[in-house]
């Protein structure tokens, strides 16, 4: 199937508008599985793009994605997309009590705790139904083995139980109601393209978790490794080749926990941008084109703000293989298409300016320089000579003001794309 070419899609469903490829989507998917051991189980975090088309495109095939959610409202797009409550692991360390509620009630039955008073309180909602949910212990490991990438263990953080700090909770952890422990979840880094570096952490975590059911009894049939998996952030690129990663997974594993070849463990990693961050582009309009003391500026019907929304599903184009729906002009069923319909797209190339309001910072701080300056005395105006009658006839009810402590303002910036 051809693409469907830009003019035609934006003419027919307005701009501002996000197009998905779905083919992408299912081809990272296979080639992730690809670079892990046979058996694993592959999360698909829908923070990363909670869309039903991409959900359910990921679902779909012979080694499908499981579902991994932070919120009811991505609980509502994994249901939509046809994923069995059951297989769907909710995690997240702002879980409410409400939330909890909603989803024990809809069948979900496997969480993600990162605290005690998050245990405690998915317990007192599960046992007050009668329902005895399982959850996986977050653990925030104490030391990270990862150089590169950006680092989510080893710190203070929100995420997961200090791996210190376990041994003293952990018997009050098991002994809760309504809540049975039945593995652990790490999570050490993310955005990882140095492959040795996603390699280390995940060996780390391996021994990390046989040493807390040795030592500690932490109970183990799953664990769930996390992810990392890199992808390009909106600029060109593609997504990192992971090619020493099976082998590296399947020796760590064999060492510290040799029954994961028996099925004696679930092992499990998770990824969002790796599956979904090169599959879509945003489509824009340029509604005028202005000058400015020497610059030609193209206004666009989308900004920063609208490039930072690709993973929202009430306001994207669709994803799949047939045609979107639009952003600004509803989002209704047209010519007998389904409302979230789909489109076979090219690969997007979209490249971002970092920080577009560095330059106008810096000519804000000049700015003020000179302004501070200009508080100061005139040099083409003598000083009255004799006593000083009064203030300075330039001066008069004006604030004198030292130049260092000069009050700074405060600007609401705003970014031309």
């Amino acid at each position: 199937m051809s693409p469907i070419p830009d003019g035609e899609l934006t003419g027919r469903y307005g701009s501002p508008l996000y197009v998905y490829d779905l083919d992408r989507v299912t081809a990272a998917r296979d080639a992730l599985y690809a670079a892990l051991p046979d058996g694993f189980t592959l999360f698909y975090s829908l923070k990363a793009n909670p869309h039903p088309g991409i959900v359910r495109a990921l679902r779909e095939g012979d080694r499908p994605c499981r579902a991994e959610v932070c919120s009811t409202g991505e609980l509502a797009s994994a249901l939509e997309a046809g994923h069995e409550p059951a297989a769907v692991l909710y995690s997240g360390p702002g879980k409410t009590a409400a939330e909890m509620a909603v989803a024990l009630d809809a069948g979900v039955r496997t969480f993600s705790v990162e605290s005690p008073g998050d245990l405690r309180r998915l317990g007192a909602v599960a046992h007050g139904r009668g329902i005895r949910a399982q959850v996986l212990i977050r653990v925030n490991s104490a030391a990270a083995a990862a150089t590169t990438s950006i680092r989510m263990t080893g710190t203070p953080s929100q995420f997961g139980f200090d791996a210190e700090g376990l041994p003293e909770v952990l018997p009050e952890l098991l002994a809760v109601p309504g809540v049975e422990v039945v593995g652990a979840h790490f999570f050490p880094l993310s955005n990882s393209k140095d492959e040795d570096s996603l390699i280390a952490e995940f060996e780390a975590t391996i021994a990390s978790a046989a040493r807390l059911e040795a030592e500690l009894g932490l109970p183990l049939r799953m664990l769930d490794i996390g992810g990392g998996f890199a992808a390009p952030y909106s600029v060109p690129g593609e997504r990192p080749v992971y090619g020493r990663l099976r082998a590296a997974l399947e020796k760590a594993l064999d060492e510290h926990l040799p029954r994961w070849r028996q099925g004696g463990i679930e092992i499990a990693c998770e990824s969002g941008r790796y599956l979904v961050g090169v599959s879509g582009r945003l489509l824009t309009t340029v509604t005028n084109v202005k000058e400015s003391r020497g610059r030609t500026f193209a206004i666009l019907d989308a900004g920063i703000n609208t490039l930072g929304g690709m993973a929202q599903p009430g306001t994207a184009a669709a994803a799949g293989r047939r045609a979107p729906r639009g952003g600004r002009g509803g989002h209704r069923e047209r010519d007998g298409l389904p409302r979230r319909p789909a489109v076979h797209a090219r690969r997007p190339a979209l490249p971002v300016r970092q920080d577009a309001r560095a330059p106008a910072r810096r000519r804000h701080r000049r700015a003020e320089r000179r302004r501070v300056r200009a508080h100061r005395q005139p040099p083409h105006l003598p000083r009255p000579s004799g006593p000083r009658r009064g203030p300075h006839p330039r001066r008069r009810g004006r604030l004198r003001l030292a130049p260092g402590l000069f009050p700074r303002r405060h600007h609401h910036w705003s970014s031309v794309i």
